[in-house]
């Protein structure tokens, strides 16, 4: 049996910790790991590491810091394919999914490259007679990322390389469930000259992240899952001083006009309806049909969900397992309470013949139809692959029920008028917005997060709000006397 353990200090180590969980395969249903459990004791010896190279870390150049960067962006662009199978393996999405989960990872890397450009200053000359203005960015010192499971390579690479960058020192909770690909990450950290201790990788569960939380030298937590745990480890971090950006969960509403192309959006509804299983925060998870176009749009999901092959991800399938047995079982309560409130299951995942091990984690693509705000597969997240479609009258219905929603991560419309999307994007209040693309996450020079429930804190993840996030203005206002100038002058000084 494999033994998790934590990278701390520049290497790996296992045996700290007394407790442990189970990693499995999700598409045999087989037990693969042990990983530790980290205790607070366990959480400190990482904090110190941390603190320890923070000092040296910071005084680092930039060119040192790029360097390194590059060096990363290198080891990592050509082990992809090593990356994609630790994440088949453990998580269960296909390998062309994990692929591109790499490669979204590696465009914030490429971002992080170009750290020296994002650290610049400003000044300002003779802001008063020979006094001088400026500002700089200076790192926080040690800080804390906590990650979900769905994305074990993507979401650490949105903040960990970011915050290195920008001079930092790292600690890293991946989830328990999918540990291995954050270990790879932080031992080709290393290999890449990042000095020992400026990553660390603890794995654990509550307990971990507890200690993060609380720790005095931690500086700052970015944080992704569920809107509960997201508002909790908001909570818990700002009180204890540190700022914190919790990215919390969603219910992505794609929008269809009945004047757009409606296979370009029957191919979208099921692209980000299923792609990886459902288990993406940006996943499009409620369809609004804007009449009259629902019954043939419908027809037209129903016709390419025929076509889709469920099952083991390095088998060539389109949609893998579910993570766990139990996640799987609760995303299968909620198919059942679709039905039993009156929806319309126009394919029924449940019913599913996986192209994989019995055993597996296992539910095909759902598609319900006639579903109502009040319905459960509406309200709730339900991080799988169940496709809601509501049916409304009009553009403004749409809106409405757009905005009504507690969450406002991202939304899609659908439309072949232009000016319906840009009133759109003006009125939607979601903090991303897709015209006719379904998954609007942007590129890594731009910086993602929702608003309302999706959000809790001011600072997006990566691109402008990921270095302002990662590091602390300061002004500097100098003035070098020449001999001329001097004596006493009790006056308050003036802009003169």
């Amino acid at each position: 049996m494999n033994r998790i353990g934590h990278f701390v200090d520049g290497k790996r180590v296992t045996g700290w910790s007394e407790r442990h969980g189970d990693v499995f395969d999700p598409a045999t249903g087989r037990r693969t790991g042990a990983v530790e459990l980290a205790s607070a004791a366990d959480v400190n010896r990482a904090v110190e590491a941390a603190e320890r190279a923070a000092r040296g870390w910071r005084d680092a150049s930039l060119s040192r810091r790029t360097a390194v960067l590059f060096a990363f962006r290198e080891l990592v662009s050509a082990r992809r394919e090593r990356l994609a199978e630790v994440i088949t393996a453990e998580h269960g999405k296909v390998l062309a999914d994990a692929a591109g989960e790499v490669q979204r990872g590696l465009e914030v890397i490429e971002y992080a490259c170009g750290i020296p450009s994002a650290l610049r200053g400003g000044f300002s000359e003779n802001v008063s007679t020979e006094v001088d203005s400026y500002t700089l960015r200076q790192p926080l010192g040690v800080v804390a990322v906590i990650s979900p499971f769905n994305f074990p390579v993507m979401v650490p690479l949105w903040f960990v390389p970011v915050a290195v960058a920008c001079g930092n020192a790292v600690v890293l909770k991946p989830s328990e469930k999918d540990p291995s690909a954050a270990l790879l990450l932080a031992g080709w950290f290393a290999e890449a000259g990042l000095p020992d201790g400026v990553l660390n990788v603890v794995n654990g569960d509550k307990e971990a992240v507890d200690a993060l939380l609380d720790h005095p030298a931690v500086r700052a937590v970015s944080f992704v899952g569920s809107t509960p745990v997201a508002r909790y480890v908001h909570q818990r971090g700002s009180l204890a001083g540190k700022r914190v950006q919790a990215l919390g969960g969603a219910k992505n509403h794609m929008v269809v006009l009945p004047d757009a192309d409606l296979d370009l959006a029957a191919d979208a509804a099921v692209n980000a309806g299923f792609g990886s299983a459902g288990e993406r925060c940006m996943a499009i998870s409620a369809l609004v049909a804007v009449e009259p176009v629902a019954d043939a749009l419908v027809g037209k999901i129903a016709e390419r969900m025929a076509g889709l092959r469920t099952g083991d991800g390095r088998r060539g399938c389109d949609m893998g397992p579910l993570v766990t047995s139990a996640h799987a079982a609760k995303v299968r309560s909620y198919v059942a309470a679709g039905v039993e409130a009156g929806a319309v299951p126009v394919v029924d995942g449940r019913d599913v013949t996986p192209d994989g091990d019995a055993d597996g984690f296992w539910l095909g693509p759902t598609l319900f139809d006639h579903v109502t705000p009040d319905m459960s597969i509406y309200t709730d997240e339900i991080f799988g692959p169940v496709l809601s479609v509501v049916r409304v009258g009009s553009y403004d219905e749409a809106v409405e029920l757009v905005n009504a929603n507690p969450y406002g991560n991202g939304t899609a419309i659908f439309t072949n008028d232009g000016g319906a999307a840009r009133r759109y994007q003006h009125e939607v209040e979601v903090g991303m917005v897709g015209v006719n693309v379904p998954i609007p996450v942007p590129m890594a020079y731009y910086s993602f997060g929702g608003w309302k429930a999706s959000l809790f804190g001011d600072l997006h993840a990566h691109g402008d709000d990921g270095v302002r996030f990662y590091t602390r203005g300061k002004v500097v206002t100098s003035r070098w006397l020449d001999p001329r100038h001097g004596g006493v002058n009790l006056g308050f000084p003036t802009q003169t």
